[in-house]
């Protein structure tokens, strides 16, 4: 193996490293300085964590700050898998951020891959397909100076392209499902990677460049090279039915089993997966802190251990280059690291009662976005682009009732024609029971659903693969209130209460 020293003369660097990141220093007798406490974003509520898909990341940063990056690049490169998980189409920038960078990081909690004695070690139960329940987009400004991380709560409902709308958890497992059944594992997967991809980008108006995933297994693995993580609980848990956590109160360590066991639990938590926010919020801050002491920034074996779980515990997009995207986050520091959700309204139920988190509407979602990379200085201008139209003589519309009042679609078909649209028949909708009105169209007919939702203001639209191109759906609901009229406001979704911002410093106890 090459000496750090030769390591780093390879790189055609000559700056120095500061005293308490260079191994050759050893531990000198004036202790390295403390590490530095992470700070949260004041904007918005905390980040949704799940620490094994931070902690795989994170620790790619180590390539660089230890003074031996070339040898753990190639060590991180020979145990990362690839797959094609970055769409050709759907994955398209309309706000503005610069040369930023937008790394997508899922928790892949598939038990495939784990053995019987894993699958009870872990308390992990029966394998139910892949539970893509953690998503989090990195991003990076491109000056590399600081590292927004912002969670999709998994029952945040959004528009997926080719199904409608759904739980944000449902488009991997589309996407999965959407292929031969003779594919592969792998092609599943990189299918629906990419329709995960394709959501995010249309959620929030990004490109996103790259794509991590890691799975249930080497967050077991990461948790325990890192030597455990510090918890303080202020009551005593006993979860051992479904995720197996068992704690007492106060203050301990855990790391393996228990603390996958730990930052999965939501039952039995006063506000469920809320509470289950703060504990993996809780247990990525133990886990940054440790990652940034002495222990491991001049134990170069800690360091290889470490790397070599991270990359073997990821599926990486095929362009990610882990080295250059650990030099880019190189002057990255936990204080420099913004922990942040999604904006959102509140709770709701969907039509079928399912719970679901509603998010803001697409201009405060793309306005928060931009200025990811705008902080300090003047706020990026959100540039989405205007959708296109057709004239109205252009658009053909089917007209279904669902509304449950006799008569509508006829009506709505009249008016309809007056404003000098082409209604291709009418008829009534699957069920009588929809509250929402929509209009529905093919791939490619964006701009004809986008001319008729101008005359239903309020309506929602869907792309579906099933319906029939160049014809345009409009399915009534009961707030259909006329054509050129609004359709009657929903109820707001009731509000949640906002979280108490946490710093990665503070040890207070948690439910």
């Amino acid at each position: 193996m090459n000496r750090p020293d030769d390591a780093h003369d390879r790189q055609g660097t000559s700056r120095a490293l500061p005293p308490r990141l260079d191994p050759r220093l050893g531990r000198g007798s004036s202790a390295a300085p403390a590490a530095p406490a992470a700070t949260g974003s004041a904007r918005g509520r905390r980040l949704a964590w799940t620490g094994r898909v931070v902690a795989a990341v994170l620790s790619l940063t180590l390539l660089v700050a230890s003074g031996w990056g070339w040898h753990l690049g190639r060590v991180a490169e020979a145990g990362v898998n690839r797959t094609d998980a970055i769409p050709t189409e759907g994955n398209t920038q309309v706000v503005s951020t610069g040369e930023a960078m937008n790394l997508l990081l899922v928790g892949n909690d598939s038990r495939a891959s784990l053995t019987e004695e894993q699958l009870a070690e872990l308390n992990a139960g029966a394998d139910s397909g892949s539970n893509t329940d953690t998503m989090i987009l990195v991003h990076v400004p491109a000056d590399g100076s600081k590292a927004s991380f912002v969670s999709f709560p998994r029952d945040s409902y959004v528009q997926i392209p080719g199904y409608g709308w759904d739980k944000l958890n449902a488009a991997y497992a589309y996407g999965s499902e959407d292929v031969p059944d003779t594919a592969s594992a792998e092609a599943k997967s990189a299918a629906g990677a990419r329709l995960l991809v394709q959501t995010i980008s249309q959620l929030t108006g990004l490109r996103i460049d790259h794509y991590a995933e890691v799975d249930l297994l080497g967050f077991f693995e990461l948790s325990s090279v890192v030597g455990g993580v510090e918890v303080n609980l202020c009551n005593a848990v006993d979860d051992s039915f479904y995720s197996g956590a068992v704690f007492p109160a106060g203050v301990q360590t855990i790391s393996g089993a228990d603390a996958l066991e730990f930052v999965r639990q939501r039952h039995g938590l006063p506000r469920g997966d809320f509470d289950r926010i703060i504990r993996q919020q809780v247990f990525i801050a133990g886990v940054l802190r440790k990652m940034l002491s002495d222990d491991v920034l001049l134990d170069m074996g800690k360091q290889r251990e470490l790397v070599q779980a991270a990359a073997q515990s990821l599926t990486v997009d095929q362009s990610l280059n882990l080295l250059r995207l650990a030099q880019q986050m190189q002057s990255v520091t936990a204080g420099s690291i913004d922990f942040q959700t999604v904006p959102y309204v509140g709770d709701d139920e969907d039509e079928e009662g399912r719970y679901i988190l509603r998010l803001e509407d697409e201009d405060a979602l793309h306005a928060f976005f931009a200025d990811l990379s705008a902080e300090g200085e003047e706020a990026a201008p959100v540039t989405t682009a205007a959708p296109e139209t057709v004239a109205a003589a252009d658009v053909s519309v089917e007209v279904l009732n669902g509304s449950g009042t006799p008569g509508l679609a006829a009506g709505a078909a009249t008016s309809l024609e007056q404003a000098g649209f082409g209604v291709t028949g009418t008829g009534n909708a699957d069920s009588a029971d929809y509250d929402v009105t929509e209009i529905r169209y093919a791939p490619g007919d964006e701009a004809l659903a986008t001319t008729l939702a101008a005359a239903v203001p309020g309506a929602t639209t869907t792309q579906l693969d099933t319906a029939t191109s160049g014809t345009v759906q409009l399915v009534l609901g009961s707030d259909f209130n006329g054509v050129g009229q609004p359709v009657t406001a929903q109820p707001p979704a009731p509000t949640t209460e906002g979280e108490d911002p946490r710093t990665a410093a503070d040890t207070s106890c948690i439910n």
